[in-house]
């Protein structure tokens, strides 16, 4: 078949401009999407510090690459509630597809910034009576993640420093409010558990740093007396401090999460990694990011516990471990 000269030059110029459209659209640099974690404590400690690293590893291991197909912002609260609202309000200025928070107050700072950002929580409390998810299988709304422990679990820290210390009159329940706002559902838990035991239950909240000596000094001038920490932010950053103190004013201490390993007498909470759970919540984002909603994604609860003991400290507060707990022990320090 002939083919006119007018007509090829306008064919061959049709294919022609189609080419450097095909080729743009060839070399055009993948869709970068982004997360913005908001963490717990601050950016000099190691520990928190491998959590973030944990989750930026578990998403490249998802084919999420930092800089090249995806953007992790990060910031920290250091254990500062105003802080937390700062960088909640930056975070969310940044657009993220999805956020990552670690603790109570973080997830209470972000829920109150978005209703429509998807939320992957870790290190939180008993979300469901927080009112976090109304299901834990099928959460509903924007936010999922992993949760600590059950606000039930404060009558066995009771019943632990009881077994321990068998004179123990009163127990101080040492909290900052900031970082703990969900003391109030500890409250009932402890009143409930006091009496049965003989002894009486002591809120101590605490605002600084600076505060906790004085206000565990005072505390301890009356003696058999015993110290339980939450487990809320705040004394988790100064949870040496706190041991120290403890052992200096003779006050049996116990907490979720570590203190038995920086001096303090008990730790009696969820036995797992926490690295762990950050990586957990990279291949819930992998699964937002890839469309899925967050409100199908089930909350993932422990499923065992752990109780550590110091024999170190034992013996420094004159303290004699009954054999049944020191069986029960998944962890001894010596």
């Amino acid at each position: 078949m002939k083919m006119k000269r007018r007509e090829f030059i306008t064919l061959l110029g049709g294919s022609a401009a189609g080419w450097p459209l095909a080729a743009a659209r060839a070399q055009q640099p993948e869709r970068v999407r982004r997360v913005g974690v908001l963490m717990n404590g601050a950016a000099t400690e190691r520990e928190p510090q491998s959590y973030v690293a944990a989750f930026v590893e578990a998403l490249r291991q998802l084919g999420w690459i930092e800089g090249q197909n995806i953007r992790v912002d990060v910031r920290w609260n250091a254990a500062d509630a105003a802080l937390a609202r700062i960088y909640a309000a930056q975070l969310i200025r940044l657009m993220p597809e999805v956020l990552v928070t670690g603790s109570t107050v973080n997830l209470i700072t972000v829920q109150q910034a978005t209703n429509t950002v998807p939320i992957v929580f870790v290190q939180v409390a008993d979300p469901l009576t927080q009112g976090f998810v109304s299901n834990m299988r099928q959460p509903g709304g924007n936010i999922t993640g992993f949760s600590l422990f059950e606000f039930s679990l404060g009558s066995k820290w009771l019943n632990l420093l009881k077994e321990i210390a068998p004179g123990i009159k009163r127990i101080a329940l040492m909290f900052n409010p900031g970082t703990a706002p969900y003391f109030k559902f500890f409250a009932p838990i402890f009143d409930a558990a006091a009496p049965p035991l003989g002894v009486q239950v002591i809120a101590l909240p605490v605002l600084t740093e600076l505060d906790i000596e004085p206000i565990l000094m005072e505390f301890a001038r009356e003696p058999d007396s015993g110290l339980v920490l939450i487990g809320d932010s705040f004394t988790r950053l100064h949870s040496r401090k706190i041991a120290n103190l403890a052992g200096r004013y003779r006050l049996p201490s116990i907490a979720p999460i570590d203190l038995a390993n920086v001096g303090g007498l008990m730790d009696y909470g969820p036995s797992f990694d926490v690295a762990r759970h950050y990586e957990q919540a990279a291949t819930y984002v992998d699964r937002i990011l890839k469309g899925a909603a967050p409100g199908d994604l089930p909350v993932q609860t422990p499923t065992k516990y752990k109780l550590t003991l110091n024999l170190n400290t034992a013996k420094a507060l004159g303290l004699n471990v009954p054999l049944p707990l020191l069986g029960l022990a998944d962890e001894v320090i010596e």
